[in-house]
């Protein structure tokens, strides 16, 4: 789906992914809050455009009155950034799925479910969470087909959250090992995300940049000259984002100190 043209105005566009606030594995979920909060308070004055891609909550359901309860410095800050300027857009990821119209309404942010085609700058990029592309196997598909029906959405939103949000949060917690162990990719050039990409480069050689999250690794991969693979890593392990001047995109590590 190609968007419009956006021409950068001289201040930076960053990407961030994977941050699973609300996860119930983090230890010291205030001082993690907190953290991501730093982070985006200490690109206030230079971002454009921020790019969320997916995976930001660990969980969340918007019923039509109700909505989960926590993350509000999070999201108070998300509306700072907004009523500055700065325009926020929020790919939904495989576990932020039920984002429907509270935060674009209360915060002004763009929901994007899927993948976009847009040029940032000088430059055409392919952004996705990358849940949702490549060779898939089936019982994902099925997966994520059953968590996307409108008709099963319904189902579920007739349950109490008092039922389904525990459920959600175990699911969530099982699903991945969070261990202390850093994940890493040693062999960029098998990494299915960047095989997609590779392989639609055939059809749209046009692209310069593929920006992924969804995979907790870190990766900035040159495909060829002018085309490049970034995945964003994670703020479980890696505290990761990338930033792109306009002219290049760089991958940058958040300090807590900074």
């Amino acid at each position: 789906m190609q968007q419009p043209e956006n021409r950068n105005t001289g201040k930076n566009v960053y990407f961030i992914s994977d941050l699973h606030l609300g996860a119930t594995y983090l230890q010291h979920p205030r001082e993690y809050e907190n953290r991501v909060v730093n982070f985006l308070e200490s690109i206030a004055d230079n971002a454009a455009e921020l790019y969320l891609m997916g995976d930001i909550l660990d969980y969340w359901y918007e019923y039509r009155t109700v909505v989960p309860r926590g993350h509000i410095r999070f999201f108070g800050t998300l509306a700072r950034l907004a009523d500055r300027g700065v325009k926020i857009h929020w790919f939904i990821g495989n576990h932020d799925i039920w984002l429907f119209d509270y935060l674009s309404t209360e915060i002004g942010l763009e929901i994007v479910d899927g993948w976009q085609i847009k040029t940032i700058g000088n430059h055409k990029f392919f952004l996705s969470h990358g849940d949702g592309v490549g060779k898939l196997p089936v019982s994902f598909r099925m997966l994520r087909a059953t968590f996307r029906n409108r008709f099963c959405q319904k189902l579920y939103s007739a349950i109490h959250p008092r039922w389904t949000i525990p459920f959600a949060l175990r699911w969530s917690n099982s699903s991945r090992d969070f261990s202390a162990e850093i994940p890493v990719c040693n062999n960029p050039g098998q990494e299915p995300l960047v095989k997609f990409a590779e392989s639609y480069l055939e059809t749209d050689p046009d692209i310069n940049y593929f920006i992924f999250g969804h995979r907790h690794i870190v990766i900035d991969h040159h495909i060829r000259p002018g085309h490049e693979v970034i995945i964003l890593g994670d703020w479980i392990h890696h505290f990761s984002y990338a930033v792109y001047n306009g002219k290049n995109i760089e991958i940058c590590r958040f300090c807590a100190n900074q």
